[in-house]
């Protein structure tokens, strides 16, 4: 939680039920990255590359992100959404 990460090179990364709660991940390169399952309330995603990395049951809710960053996402199965709502 509240790690800094911004302008990180984790493309590839297995981050699978990594606990990133308020981290900031702006501009970093998630790049296929494995997120499922991860913690990312309240992260900072901005202009963070989201390019097919798995989103797959992520809690994603509070963060800062775009629709359009997350439309590049690989899967978003049943994601907790920025909104609290879950993607089906």
């Amino acid at each position: 939680s509240w790690a800094i990460l911004s302008e990180a090179d984790l493309n590839m990364a297995d981050l699978e039920g990594a606990i990133l709660v308020a981290a900031d991940l702006s501009m970093a390169n998630l790049r296929e990255a494995v997120l499922s399952e991860a913690i990312l309330t309240g992260a900072n995603l901005r202009e963070a590359n989201l390019g097919m990395a798995d989103l797959a049951w992520a809690n994603l809710s509070g963060t800062k992100v775009t629709s359009e960053q997350l439309d590049k996402a690989a899967s978003l199965k049943g994601a907790t959404m920025p909104d609290g709502t879950k993607h089906e």
